[in-house]
């Protein structure tokens, strides 16, 4: 099995980016966690991060065609305001699990859409880096 992990903007500021709310770990920690996760497991995973939404729509479409198997998506502020990112994973029709590591639907009242959540069979939020581990193992069952 072939998992991508996809980050949206500013998630690689993560320990520096408002510590109070998404900790004081890093973003290569996160992907440390993920990665060593997935090796116990034997399941292959990729982690990416980019602030720009066309990069993001590029590497969900490239999944298609390296044959991944589920994606676990953390779509950053572009959770609120993305439909290019929701019609890219309906038209490559790969099992998704959204993520955010802060409990989002208790922030601000423009944080409470979130346009991948129309695709994604499940979203995971308030549970920092483990929400992550939680996405790839509903997708591995």
């Amino acid at each position: 099995m072939k998992i991508l992990v996809l980050n949206g903007p500013n998630l690689n500021m993560l320990g520096i980016r408002e510590p109070d709310i998404y900790g004081s770990n890093t973003y290569a920690d996160l992907v440390k966690m993920i990665e060593e996760h997935c090796a116990s497991i034997g399941v292959d995973v990729e982690c990416k991060q980019s602030n720009s939404e066309g990069t993001l729509v590029d590497y969900i479409q490239q999944a298609y065609f390296d044959g991944v198997s589920g994606i676990v998506i953390n779509p950053g502020a572009y959770t609120h305001t993305s439909v290019a990112l929701l019609d890219a994973l309906k038209a490559v029709s790969i099992p998704t699990v959204e993520v955010h590591i802060s409990q989002v639907d208790e922030r601000e009242p423009f944080r409470q859409i979130s346009y991948v959540s129309y695709y994604a069979s499940k979203t995971i939020m308030g549970k920092g880096f483990s929400g992550y581990i939680e996405a790839i193992d509903h997708l591995v069952v």
